[in-house]
């Protein structure tokens, strides 16, 4: 049957860019960041159609958590999925929601609040099991760092989201916000991807890309277009994007992600957005040859890294 074809969706829909793999599930290669659908509040039904319509473009696996919008955005995605839609849910820990505060989460890094992060995302999500939990470590920028009684032991984090693995409440761990050091101690854990800022204009963790490409763990990044923050380099300014934009007919934004698929075969991509225009967009990108002179142009871009903080 098409359907078990690993190019293939559980609905026979073609995988966006194509079949990539994290850990022992097949997966597209271009997947959903749902954070931004907390800009849908007041608009439930757009935002659930927009989960809807990245499935129905190939996109089978969708990243969230629980502090994005204290749980309102799992419960989008527990309303949006039903279990034979085939979408891989890829949720994660490591900090609590703060709402009212200044900075909407805060850390939550010790053995206990991950476990129970874990059992809020289960409820929100209305699952009993989270096919994959990335362990967001706040131990690199950009964003906030865990301080005090936050600073935990790799570990210790890992003994107990092993535990959990192991009683059934999750079925893979990531990594996110992570050193090179940590990726290290944490390989004989069993890590199925890391999520850390990376783009072709920020490319600071290279040498953590080739292991993961090693290990064969999925390298997922966050801000894949740069410039989250104010003082963060963006790939659409960048000129030898736009130059290569110009010349292959595709918007700054589709070559920036497009380079991130061709430059290793362990990306995978989780764009995400509260417009339907811009999901089209991404998925589309997926579908980008880059040629060898092409490649060489954004290849030869020279990375550039700003020190940004929520705090």
């Amino acid at each position: 049957m098409i359907a078990n074809s690993p190019h293939f969706t559980a609905t026979g829909t073609a995988r966006a860019g194509g079949a990539g793999a994290m850990g022992n599930q097949a997966v597209s290669r271009i997947g959903f960041g749902a954070m931004q659908l907390r800009e849908l509040h007041a608009d439930r039904a757009a935002a659930i159609g927009l989960l809807r319509r990245a499935a129905e473009l190939g996109a089978d696996h969708v990243d969230t958590a629980h502090f994005y919008g204290d749980g309102f955005v799992n419960g989008l995605i527990r309303d949006a999925f039903r279990p034979q839609d085939g979408v891989v849910t890829v949720s994660k820990v490591g900090a609590d929601p703060n709402p009212g505060g200044r900075i909407p989460l805060r850390p939550a890094q010790r053995p206990e609040q991950l476990r129970a992060s874990v059992e809020d995302n289960l409820a929100s999500l209305g699952a009993d099991r989270i096919p994959v939990v990335n362990l967001r470590r706040l131990e690199t920028l950009p964003g906030i760092l865990a301080e005090g009684d936050q600073v935990v032991d790799v570990d210790d984090q890992l003994a107990e989201l092993t535990a959990l693995r192991d009683a059934g409440k999750i079925g893979a761990i990531g990594l996110s916000a992570i050193t090179l050091d940590t990726l290290r101690r944490a390989l004989p854990a069993g890590i199925a991807c890391v999520q850390n800022a990376y783009s072709v204009v920020s490319r600071g963790d290279e040498e953590m890309l080739r292991l993961c490409t090693e290990e064969h763990i999925a390298w997922v990044p966050f801000f894949p277009l740069g410039g989250a923050f104010p003082a963060m380099p963006k790939v659409v300014d960048e000129p030898a994007v736009i130059t290569v934009a110009r010349e292959l007919g595709h918007t700054p934004a589709q070559v920036g992600l497009a380079w991130l698929l061709h430059h290793a075969p362990n990306v995978l991509l989780i764009p995400g957005t509260a417009k339907l225009s811009h999901l089209e967009a991404n998925i589309a990108a997926g579908s980008i040859e880059l040629d060898e002179q092409a490649m060489a142009a954004l290849d030869a871009v020279q990375p550039r890294s700003a020190e940004v903080t929520l705090g």
